[in-house]
């Protein structure tokens, strides 16, 4: 939300003042009111608010600084209030319905917010700001239609608007139009040079474009100039992971560097009994208690979890919530949705609910992270799992939940700030979608030239990857490649680029069908009957996309390698028993996935036995993957009443 527009400082403020002090007296006090609070000055601002409000209790100027204060100030019922209180003051205020409005989203009302924000445009219709920022309310309700009308009403009204086509590019970022987001980031720039948060916009859709070391320059760039802009850190630590030539040793550097960053804070005194049979309080905080990846690993261990032992309190924090987010709930005793809220609200609301145990499934994986709440310690045991393949380097988390092959004893933990806890033989359990349709016959069988595939993510195709993947076809003369994954319409030099790196490594583009993502489940795992075997990406393997393909019969190659995210594929196929198609070097990595396609009659029988396999591996044994969870739990929570 874009609140710099909408200072109090141009106001005519005298019709507002009560006759215990003459405006001549009061202007001094706000002007010196605002100035502190353009500097930051929070407490002296407040404190002026105060003096002018005692003596002028209907300063319509001062109340609506006021509200931008203790707004500023994470007070955001005090600052409804206050906003409420200027409104009666003067409704016609299109600038003070804003202010009102992104108080309310961050309250969580974000109906009423919507109705503050219509209410200013059609006061103010010429007001860019105003459309701006129902946008942005708009965009956390998910009416993304909507939105983008908005958006384009706010730029047409003021073309030199930068924080306008920032905010437009968000939007467009979540719609997958990755060449217009960049466009309008770029325009952003080109009207206010100064804007940082553009060149953060600008990485994103670097990173989600497959130019891994264009987005890692570009963060670089922006956090030389926002330090403590903690989601762009999170994002470039993300982005690393992707990345083929860079140091285990100076990635965790990095995550240690984001721990002491976020800074360390005094562990509260928490009132919570030190009781280590008693039924616990177990929170999840994720973006991803929705349709998504994560959330096919965790319902499982949610439906099991033995509920005699466990309370459970869900935080989503996402704007979408759909039938998985509808069927988690249904699971939860406790259910909120933090989408929009700032960290001092959130923390508010956890500290009020008393978990003993916080879990975080997010990690580094998006720029809506949580974690710098982690940092100032919500519950006595604080835990990271599922949905980051790394440490957090928060010194505050206590434990990072894995198993002994993506992370193995001893080596692993030199490179953990949390203690690793491998609480079972694989660290996930998989929901296979009740939509998933029934294996078909692979195309080599039926008399197609051999289909190798990958559908996971394009940001995950560096160059190393490109290297594997060649050599692959190169083995294997008469074969083709099949890639899905980019967004519905993304630009085409993201897919040219695609081309090009494997027409460098010797691979012809009539060789290699490229994909759009879709939005059906059904529909996407129609497309493994596509293929003959999947090949996983390095370093960064698969973990959802390696799932769905064994589910759906086909055999999936990895690489093992040195760190989590490259030995999830290890993990998942020793699960199933098929430790044979995890390669130790790229030219193992070569030679099985061709002694998998030189095998047709071998590719038709795992068509039909490998949903056997995973029925009968730790992967769908739901019920004991639960509890070997639970009983962790338990542990970290039995650890904890032990420390004095």
């Amino acid at each position: 939300m874009d609140r710099k527009a909408i200072q109090p400082s141009d106001r005519v403020v005298a019709p507002y003042f009560s006759p215990s002090m003459s405006p001549e007296k009061l202007q001094p006090l706000l002007d010196r009111a605002i100035e502190h609070h353009r500097a930051g000055r929070l407490a002296q601002a407040e404190a002026l608010c105060r003096q002018i409000l005692a003596a002028a209790p209907k300063s319509f100027a001062a109340l609506c600084l006021f509200g931008d204060v203790a707004y500023d100030q994470g007070r955001i019922k005090e600052a409804i209030e206050l906003l409420n209180r200027a409104l009666k003051i003067d409704p016609e205020s299109a600038p003070c319905r804003i202010r009102l409005g992104t108080a309310l989203i961050a309250a969580g009302r974000r109906a009423e917010a919507e109705e503050q924000l219509f209410e200013a445009v059609s006061k103010k219709p010429g007001f860019a700001e105003a459309w701006d920022n129902l946008a942005v309310c708009l965009r956390i309700q998910d009416k993304m239609p909507e939105a983008l009308k908005c958006h384009q009403q706010a730029i047409s009204l003021k073309p030199g608007y930068a924080n306008g086509w920032f905010n437009y590019g968000v939007t467009l970022i979540l719609l997958g139009q990755m060449k217009f987001a960049l466009r309008c980031y770029d325009q952003a720039l080109a009207v206010d040079p100064g804007l940082a948060i553009a060149h953060f916009g600008r990485a994103q859709v670097l990173g989600l474009a497959n130019q891994i070391p264009e987005a890692i320059d570009e963060y670089t760039r922006f956090l030389a100039m926002e330090p403590h802009y903690y989601p762009a850190r999170s994002c470039r630590l993300f982005t690393l992971q992707c990345a083929d030539r860079i140091p285990r040793e100076q990635i965790f550097a990095d995550h240690v560097a984001y721990g002491k960053a976020v800074g360390s804070f005094p562990s509260p005194v928490f009132a919570n009994t030190r009781e280590p049979g008693r039924r616990l309080r177990v929170a999840i905080l994720s973006p991803d208690l929705r349709v998504h990846s994560c959330a096919y690993f965790l319902e499982p261990l949610l439906q099991h979890l033995d509920r005699t032992r466990f309370q459970l309190l869900l935080y989503l924090d996402h704007l979408r919530e759909d039938a998985m987010s509808a069927r988690l709930r249904a699971l939860s005793d406790t259910w909120r949705n933090f989408v929009g809220q700032p960290d001092s609200l959130v923390e508010e609301v956890i500290r009020s609910d008393k978990p003993d145990i916080l879990i975080d499934l997010a990690g580094h994986s998006g720029m809506a992270t949580r974690l710098p709440l982690f940092a100032r310690r919500l519950a006595p045991v604080q835990i990271t799992y599922l949905g980051y393949p790394d440490t957090t380097g928060l010194p505050a988390m206590d434990y990072r939940f894995t198993d002994a092959i993506a992370d193995p004893e001893g080596e692993a933990d030199r490179f953990a700030t949390e203690r690793l806890v491998r609480f079972a033989p694989t660290a996930w359990a998989f929901l296979p979608p009740v939509s998933a349709p029934e294996p078909g016959i692979p195309p080599s069988v039926s008399g197609s030239p051999v289909t190798f595939g990958s559908f996971n993510s394009i940001a995950k195709i560096n160059d190393t990857t490109v290297r594997l993947w060649a050599g692959v076809l190169a083995a294997n003369p008469n074969s083709r490649l099949f890639i899905k994954g980019f967004s519905p319409g993304s630009d085409a030099t993201v897919r040219n680029s695609i081309l090009a790196r494997f027409g460098a490594a010797g691979v012809s583009d009539d060789r290699i069908k490229l994909v759009d993502r879709t939005s059906e489940i059904r529909d996407h795992l129609d497309f493994y009957g596509q293929i003959d075997v999947a090949l996983d990406p390095f370093p960064y393997n698969g973990t959802t996309t390696t799932c769905e393909a064994l589910w759906m019969g086909v055999p999936v190659v990895t690489l093992r390698g040195d760190r989590h995210a490259a030995r999830v594929g290890a993990s998942l196929l020793t699960a199933v028993s098929h430790p044979e198609w995890i390669a130790g070097d790229e030219a193992a990595y070569v030679r099985i996935a061709t002694g998998l396609a030189g095998n047709p009659a071998h590719l038709g029988a795992l068509r039909v036995g490998l949903r056997d396999d995973m029925k009968r591996s730790p992967l769908l044994d739901h019920a004991g993957q639960a509890k070997r969870f639970g009983e962790a739990l338990r542990a970290c929570w039995a650890d904890w009443c032990k420390k004095s």
